[in-house]
């Protein structure tokens, strides 16, 4: 819970700098801290894809394309939300 409301959560803060626009790159180095979600986000995809049952993960997956493959964060969140209604 802290992680998605607290203001002061390291994932936040660097979601809404991804969100306003700042690189993966720039949004670490203007943070000095890690946002441990970012490496998270990459290790479930990957698991994922080594399972021989894919799974489902609609966020993880557009997370991911977001951050590792230069996704735009508006359109990307604005298709998940549609698939998700």
């Amino acid at each position: 819970m802290v992680t998605g409301y607290s203001v002061f959560s390291r994932n936040r803060m660097f979601g809404n700098m991804i969100g306003k626009g700042y690189t993966v790159k720039s949004a670490q180095m203007e943070m000095s801290m890690v946002a441990e979600g970012y490496y998270a986000t990459r290790s479930a995809h990957l698991l994922n894809d080594k399972n021989e049952r894919k799974t489902k993960l609609p966020i993880i997956n557009a997370v991911y394309e977001v951050l590792y493959e230069g996704k735009d964060p508006k359109k990307t969140f604005a298709k998940l939300t549609e698939k998700l209604d």
